[in-house]
């Protein structure tokens, strides 16, 4: 595939790069990352053709924003993702997932007046205009006011022409569903149930968003981990992945090896068949993570490959594959 296509989302103007990188990893998820690092993996992306990216609030409490700002500032050509829901308040987010302290914490706020201001502190943090998808991030417990609240706002947003599109994300493809029923949304980011490993986002999100226009950035494509290295330490969904995922994962990576095809490049290309999908999106948090992703997205892979995964029993031969 073409990493470096261009392709709309919804009916906006709004166009991304099939691959996106994801800044979570440049919050410090996990490990420190630092301000250098985190601003040369993202140059290095940009170098490479990257012109999609995508942070949050929530991303080490504001690190991701700070440090994404600082990178791509001046650059022309960027589609720039933030998100709202959780507001930024004075206090130590620094945890065991976000491991560099910021100043400040994360409160649940999804009511209008709140959804704005975050609007206006993201803008604050990034130090731009404007951004070109705002994400309702994770409302799978606040839906009422996210439907009410946050929804309206985000739509007069995008009809002053300070927002391109508007999206929500989530890690579940029930509640984008509904959300997508409303007529509102241009696009949807959906994290890890449309991989190799869990396709549940077929059975619902997909064909309602192909049907009605609605374009789906993918994001955890590795599952959090056990895609990228099916080893067996390797995590799913965050947490140490079960004896069965691990097996078929390994599975898979042995049909990829006779192939001379990491394991990787697969689970990173696989989604971009669907034709709901617009993009994946690729959590990067060095130079040579944003090289390696680059790479695997370019990678040609034999079709052969595919027909073996399904023969193995591996992946469902209704599945549309690159």
């Amino acid at each position: 595939m073409d990493p470096f296509e261009r392709v709309p989302l919804g009916g906006t103007g709004v166009t991304v790069t099939r691959l996106g990188m994801g800044l979570a990893p440049i919050g410090g998820l996990f490990t420190p990352v630092g301000d250098e690092q985190a601003v040369a993996a993202i140059d290095a992306a940009w170098q490479q053709g990257v012109r999609f990216f995508d942070t949050a609030p929530l991303y080490g409490a504001g690190l991701s924003e700070r440090r994404a700002g600082v990178a791509l500032r001046g650059r022309g050509d960027v589609t720039l993702a933030t998100k709202v829901g959780r507001r930024l308040v004075p206090g130590d987010a620094a945890d065991g997932m976000w491991s560099e302290p910021s100043g400040a914490a994360p409160v649940w706020d999804f009511s209008n007046a709140g959804v704005r201001r975050q609007h206006r502190d993201s803008l604050d943090r990034l130090g731009l205009d404007r951004v070109d998808i705002l994400h309702l991030h994770d409302p799978d417990d606040h839906l009422a006011e996210a439907l009410t609240e946050a929804l309206p706002a985000l739509v007069e947003l995008r009809e002053q022409g300070t927002i391109g599109a508007v999206s929500a994300g989530m890690n579940q493809s029930a509640a984008l569903t509904e959300l997508a029923r409303t007529g509102q949304f241009d696009c949807f980011l959906l994290a890890g149930r449309y991989t190799l490993l869990d396709q549940s986002g077929l059975a619902d999100l997909l064909p309602e968003c192909e049907r009605r226009g609605i374009s789906v950035i993918c994001g955890g494509v590795y599952n959090s981990g056990i895609l990228a290295d099916p080893g067996q330490n390797g995590t799913f969904d965050y947490r140490s992945a079960p004896p069965e995922i691990v097996a078929k994962a390994r599975a898979m990576a042995e049909v990829c090896a006779r192939h001379g095809v990491p394991l990787r490049a697969v689970a990173l290309q696989f989604p971009l068949a669907h034709p709901a999908v617009a993009a994946v999106v690729v959590g990067m948090r060095s130079a040579a993570e944003a090289a390696d992703a680059v790479a695997m997205a370019a990678l040609e892979i034999p079709g052969a490959l595919w027909h073996d995964l399904v023969k193995a029993g591996l992946l469902d031969p209704e599945l549309p594959v690159p």
